[in-house]
């Protein structure tokens, strides 16, 4: 059962999520008594976090003072991915100040990759999008104890295996910092702006590099004792399958994900069962998922049939988390969303075709609405949410 949230929480997500409110209507949204809730808004004030923003229209009596998150309220996004890092500032409304992109790879080490963040966040300052950072939030691409704000043993990203990230930015930034896995980032950025917007019982899931489910029950992020909740790329599918980079064999995102597509690619463009393939492989050098789709959209029969492969295997895994869980909605994201209805149709089909017709009875099975900025959406509403636990 959801434990009940400190008033200063509350007050402060709905100021956060909803814009100006009338301290009236903050009132009556919380459901507490006038008196309590000016007490707490002085406090907030006094804080920093909370300022008056004008008069309200009147409600038929004495107009109501308008109340806003402090407009300096600034919070720092950090999405890592395996070949990436995204990072954006934000002001309290999560409204994005500034923004960047590039590519980066996540074996670099901690050291390298953290610095370049930390770099990117100085040149946000410089170019004036901030003065002082009030909270960072950042997912990174593998398990994570979120207790300890490290990564533990993540398999493709050698050398941070318990890097203290959040210490180290909290000691860069002067503010508090939050870690989490890349997976949940984008299923609390899709919970908070997508598609899942007000769902309370959710799967996203990620298909990229690797692949990995957020867990949303009972409207929080569900991560397991020690955080490793939702690595379902591990889940073998078959015994006699490749070698995963975990160690073990047959593993989900061995024989589905974005570097075991490409492998399949290359195979099939090289012994000539797609010729779409085999012409980009001989223009480029390579091929990538992306050439997948691409291919597969022009009716590339050897592509479809790659896609289809992939969505029956990771259908399979997810109709039986439907029927342990009994989500009411499962999200599909990551990197390799874009080979998109091809997909979606094979993934649905298994998931209600194996799963109990009570649980898919109702049961949309969606692509992200946030795309490629969920990660950065929801490592923002991390960073508030630690922020404003500060204010208690």
């Amino acid at each position: 059962m959801r434990t009940a949230e400190p008033l200063h929480l509350r007050l402060l997500r709905l100021l956060r999520d909803h814009g100006t409110i009338s301290r009236a209507e903050l009132a009556d949204r919380l459901e507490i008594p006038r008196p309590r809730l000016l007490g707490e808004l002085d406090r907030l004030v006094a804080l920093g976090y909370v300022a008056e923003a004008g008069m309200a229209a009147s409600r038929g009596g004495r107009r109501s003072t308008l109340v806003e998150l402090n407009p300096g309220l600034r919070f720092a996004a950090v999405d890592l991915g395996a070949s990436s890092v995204d990072v954006e500032v934000t002001n309290g409304r999560l409204e994005q100040i500034a923004a960047y992109n590039e590519n980066a790879d996540i074996r670099s080490g901690p050291k390298v990759i953290l610095q370049r963040v930390n770099e990117l966040l100085a040149k946000a300052k410089v170019d004036g999008a901030y003065e002082k950072l009030d909270a960072v939030g950042i997912g990174v691409p593998g398990p994570v104890s979120f207790r300890d704000g490290v990564p533990v043993s993540p398999p493709i990203m050698p050398g941070w295996d318990r890097f203290p990230v959040r210490e180290l930015l909290t000691r860069e930034h002067g503010c508090p910092a939050v870690v989490d896995n890349d997976v949940n980032i984008m299923a609390i950025g899709e919970r908070h702006g997508g598609v899942a917007h007000s769902v309370d019982d959710f799967l996203f899931v990620k298909i990229g590099t690797g692949i990995g489910c957020g867990i949303y029950l009972s409207g929080d992020v569900y991560r397991g004792t020690d955080g490793c909740a939702g690595d379902i790329g591990h889940i073998q599918v078959d015994s006699h399958g490749p070698m995963c980079t975990c160690g073990n064999v047959g593993c989900l995102e061995a024989l589905f994900s974005g570097a075991a597509l490409a492998k399949d690619a290359t195979l099939a463009a090289r012994n000539g069962t797609s010729p779409a393939l085999a012409d980009r492989l001989a223009a480029n050098g390579v091929v990538t998922a992306r050439d997948v789709a691409e291919a597969a959209s022009e009716g590339d029969v050897t592509c479809i049939r790659l896609i289809r492969d992939g969505g029956r295997r990771v259908g399979g895994v997810l109709a039986g988390l439907v029927s342990f869980a009994n989500p009411s909605m499962i999200v599909i994201g990551g990197g390799l969303a874009h080979l998109g209805h091809i997909l979606l149709a094979e993934i649905r089909s298994v998931v209600y075709r194996r799963s109990l017709p009570l649980a898919t009875g109702n049961l949309p099975v969606v692509l992200s609405e946030l795309g490629p900025r969920a990660g950065v959406t929801g490592a923002g509403v991390l960073a508030s949410d630690v922020a404003f636990e500060q204010a208690s």
